[in-house]
């Protein structure tokens, strides 16, 4: 398979997987840790629509595994962090410092490298 399209494939793994994290965070406002809790969660919608988004993104990410190599496909995956970031930034109104986004520049730049292999 062309390694462009094993990186498109492996970004919208990675951008199911983190849009999850979304539906997981926006269900959680009121969650202590607790059983009769943490069995609620099973219940809650957002939690189930997060995992059904994790799903599909799985169902991505191991059709990329599949096509290209692991050794390549696991660190493109690493746009995940990117994606978390930016979903933090504009639903969540989370800060990203000076700090975080030189982090998450070295990961688009690992991206690059690995991507030119």
């Amino acid at each position: 398979m062309d390694t462009l399209l094993i990186i498109i494939i492996t970004f919208i793994a990675a951008f199911f997987a983190a849009l999850a994290q979304y539906f997981f965070k926006g269900a959680l406002p009121k969650f202590s840790f607790n059983l009769k809790e943490m069995l609620g969660l099973f219940r809650n919608r957002g939690i189930i629509t997060g995992i059904i988004v994790y799903l599909v993104g799985l169902g991505f990410y191991l059709y990329a595994l599949k096509s290209g190599e692991l050794s390549f496909v696991y660190p493109v995956f690493s746009i995940i962090f990117v994606f978390v970031a930016l979903i933090g930034m504009f639903k969540f109104k989370e800060k990203l410092g000076l700090k975080r986004i030189l982090g998450l520049a070295l990961i688009i730049i690992g991206i690059v490298v690995i991507a030119l292999t």
